[in-house]
């Protein structure tokens, strides 16, 4: 069985394979105040939870994007876990050629995005990824990775209206009765959905014109099925992409 862990800045996303399947999948807060011990017991008591014990597991991969904690996760996984995580970074083997400026820079993350994205879909591809960042990922037909866009999540933006503006409230982020809202909580979902939706629509235009037609689009992140249901431009979802390119990128590397 294989571990996957996606540490990112709201989020430690975890997904337990037995073999190619997604057997279990979990969502925790990421907390940069939290010990690796907490981390490790956290582990621990999801991999029981689901049945197993640390000698199940055949490996461990991990994709982090937040540096301060990478080492605690990987701590974590040696000390409770008994395995040493194979850490998405330059020098491993992705099966996908990074074109960026400094191949470096690119989030592990939107590698591992890229990497499913061509194995299940192939190119040439956008992939756009909701999460606390939004982020639009540009792959070709041959599958090199060349770079794309970011911007502040949906959620990230919410929050910045609540923090920075005096009258508006934080609201839950759901589909308002209508596009002209009659109120400030309707007016705020609608300027964040259907303003996020029109930015996709935007965005995805713009790749198509440099990608080619025959691109395809894939959605992934926790806001992708609200933000799909709105336009027509979003082909496919894909709420795991990152969590099984972690493990392409694991049997790459341990074939």
């Amino acid at each position: 069985m294989l571990l996957a862990l996606d540490l990112g800045n709201t989020n430690l996303t975890i997904g337990l394979y037995e073999g190619q399947t997604l057997a279990w999948h979990w969502r925790l807060a990421t907390d940069s105040a939290r010990m690796p011990d907490e981390y490790g017991l956290q582990l621990l008591g999801l991999l029981t939870h689901a049945g197993h014990a640390p000698t199940a597991l055949t490996g461990i991969v991990l994709a982090s994007v937040v540096p301060n904690l990478t080492g605690r996760i990987a701590h974590a996984c040696r000390e409770y876990l008994q395995r040493d995580p194979l850490i998405v970074d330059a020098g491993i083997k992705t099966g996908i050629r990074i074109r960026y400026d400094d191949p470096r820079a690119v989030g592990a993350d939107r590698v591992a995005d890229a990497v499913a994205a061509l194995h299940h879909f192939g190119g040439p591809a956008c992939i756009i990824d909701f999460g606390t960042a939004t982020t639009f990922n540009a792959l070709t037909r041959e599958g090199d990775y060349l770079g794309g866009a970011i911007t502040a999540g949906v959620n990230l933006a919410a929050e910045a209206l609540f923090t920075r503006a005096a009258k508006l409230p934080r609201i839950e982020l759901q589909r308002p009765p209508s596009v002209i809202g009659r109120n400030t909580i309707h007016a705020m979902q609608s300027g964040l959905l259907f303003g996020y939706v029109s930015m996709v629509e935007g965005m995805v235009e713009r790749f198509r014109a440099e990608l080619g037609p025959q691109m395809k689009v894939i959605a992934t992140g926790g806001l992708a099925e609200l933000i799909a249901q709105e336009t027509a431009v979003i082909q496919h979802i894909a709420p795991w992409l990152t969590l099984d390119g972690l493990r392409i990128i694991w049997e790459l590397n341990h074939a």
